[in-house]
């Protein structure tokens, strides 16, 4: 009855004034006045509302009868710190990779490692020919039997005051020219055996046994994969978001893994071409599922804010005005009612929203059912099954 009764009022009243026609007022001033006016209209018209609903309560017994009201469920609103990230893509590198190679060069007799076998430092990679470097000794040998030979019997004649100074001098350079030159070759003997200078994995074997290699030309590369570094390339306009030393938020996707990691490293140049900069994160990758190349994603954090009060973005509702609005839970003459609170916003992420004005903290927001409730509308809280 009492329903019927508003709608029958709210009908004439609008019927009332299609028939009046007013005008609105074109100009700013005017319009502000003329909405003061309706608005206050509005309140009158809400108060004799409710004078006549008690009325008719008093009245007819009918209407007394429970009101419908809406299931929602409610959060409390609180404060907490606020952190935006911008996603980089970003990848793996190995932090240590060294390349294999013999001194001393000549024909590969044997190989002893496989592609992606695991190899300690001081293990035997390879084997080198050493033929020309020992034929090289043979001569050196003969022309330094000769070369002792002589400066010996310059020796006993320089010893007797016979012959000339620099002859004597000229024997004894030639001798010991020679016997540097055997050492020399003999230090090369011993290169013939190709070691690994440290511990890792042989990501790739270069040359093969039977293949001429020159001196100081990689044989295999040794990759060491314990310790990597994810490296983005970040835009210089969050130049003053990124410092060496602080942690960074780190995710693989492939891997569907998330870690954090220090900044070991900033660029000090801008790449002219992307106006970017490099920055770079250590890892640590002790099961070895890092790989060099990987995909990454590099979280920076560009906004922060503590102890502000957020909500989740979906709850925050627009009127056609464009004001922002949340419903919250307060207590009406008939219980617990749908309160539409105006509030002010701020940055968005993750699905939250901060919120600048509007809400201090301890509101009950009405979270489920929110879309379909209006202002003052009668609620009734539904609980949860675990309560």
């Amino acid at each position: 009855m009492k329903y019927l009764l508003n709608i029958i009022f709210i009908a004439s009243l609008f019927l009332a004034s299609c028939q009046q026609a007013e005008e609105i007022p074109s100009d700013l001033k005017g319009k502000k006045t003329y909405l003061k006016t309706k608005q206050a209209e509005l309140r009158e018209l809400q108060k004799k509302i409710e004078k006549l609903e008690t009325e008719i309560e008093s009245i007819d017994p009918e209407a007394k009868k429970e009101k419908p009201r809406t299931l929602v469920t409610t959060q409390t609103v609180s404060r907490s710190d606020f952190n935006r990230y911008i996603q980089l893509q970003a990848a793996v590198e190995a932090e240590d990779m060294v390349a294999v190679s013999s001194e001393t060069g000549g024909r590969i007799t044997s190989l002893n490692v496989k592609e992606g076998q695991y190899i300690k430092r001081g293990q035997l990679i390879a084997t080198t020919d050493l033929e020309t470097v020992k034929k090289q000794m043979a001569e050196l040998d003969k022309s330094l039997e000769l070369a002792v030979e002589v400066f010996n019997r310059q020796k006993r004649l320089w010893d007797q005051n016979i012959g000339s100074e620099i002859q004597f001098l000229q024997a004894k350079n030639n001798k010991e020219r020679l016997e540097k030159n055997i050492e020399t070759i003999q230090f090369q003997l011993t290169k013939g055996n190709v070691y690994a200078p440290k511990s890792g994995v042989i990501e790739m074997i270069i040359a093969k046994a039977g293949e001429m290699s020159a001196p100081g030309s990689p044989i295999a590369q040794i990759l060491n994969t314990n310790q990597v570094k994810i490296a983005a390339n970040v835009p210089e306009k969050f130049l003053r978001n990124v410092r060496q030393g602080e942690m960074m938020a780190i995710e693989i996707p492939a891997l569907e893994m998330k870690t954090k990691g220090k900044v070991t490293m900033l660029g000090r140049t801008i790449n002219p071409a992307n106006r970017t900069f490099k920055v770079e994160v250590n890892l640590t990758n002790p099961k070895g599922l890092l790989k060099p190349n990987l995909l990454a994603n590099m979280l920076l954090n560009d906004f922060s804010a503590k102890n502000v009060i957020t909500v989740p973005l979906e709850l925050v509702q627009q009127e056609v005005s464009g004001k922002d609005y949340v419903f919250v839970k307060k207590d009406g003459k008939d219980g617990a009612i749908a309160s539409k609170v105006y509030v002010k916003t701020s940055e968005s992420y993750d699905g939250n929203i901060i919120i600048q004005d509007g809400l201090q903290g301890g509101e009950e927001l009405i979270v489920t059912g929110a879309r379909s409730i209006a202002d003052n509308a009668l609620i009734e809280i539904q609980k949860s099954n675990d309560q």
